[in-house]
């Protein structure tokens, strides 16, 4: 993954790109929160461009390793940036001022539903989210590298 944080893209919608500037602009992940819950920020690249994207997420930490839930609020239809982490599922993950190389896996079965327990502890919307949608919320589990 390439190492120059200018060059990854922000996102285009206004709330998520301003997150993101102040975590860059302030080194650091802390205070930075959605509804009350942290959140970390993730630098992965895009399925079709190749690019580098910053995409902030909730954090959901477990013993050095992390989850990301591809929730968009309860919509329809995946993220976009879980398209992106399946065909390029080598991250870059800031918590705090900590930033660490991962690899993602989507997890199923009871490893799932230990992540999604965890997951809906951190952020109770995500149970609120899977109510909302016919799809299965995909989780993905980060690895350090």
């Amino acid at each position: 993954m390439d190492s120059a944080r200018e060059s990854a893209e922000f996102s285009p919608t206004d709330w998520v790109r301003e997150q993101t500037r102040k975590i860059l602009d302030t080194g650091t992940t802390e205070g930075i929160e959605v509804r009350g819950a942290p959140i970390v920020l993730l630098t992965l690249r895009g399925a079709r461009t190749g690019k580098l994207r910053y995409t902030p997420v909730m954090r959901v930490e477990h013993e050095g390793r992390y989850a990301v839930i591809a929730s968009k609020g309860g919509a329809p239809e995946h993220p976009t940036w879980y398209h992106n982490i399946r065909a390029h599922p080598e991250i870059r993950l800031q918590d705090g001022t900590v930033t660490r190389e991962y690899v993602a896996r989507e997890v199923e079965g009871a490893e799932r539903e230990q992540w999604w327990e965890r997951a809906v502890a951190a952020f109770p919307s995500y149970a609120e989210y899977q109510a909302k949608t016919d799809r299965r919320i995909p989780v993905l589990v980060l690895e350090p590298r």
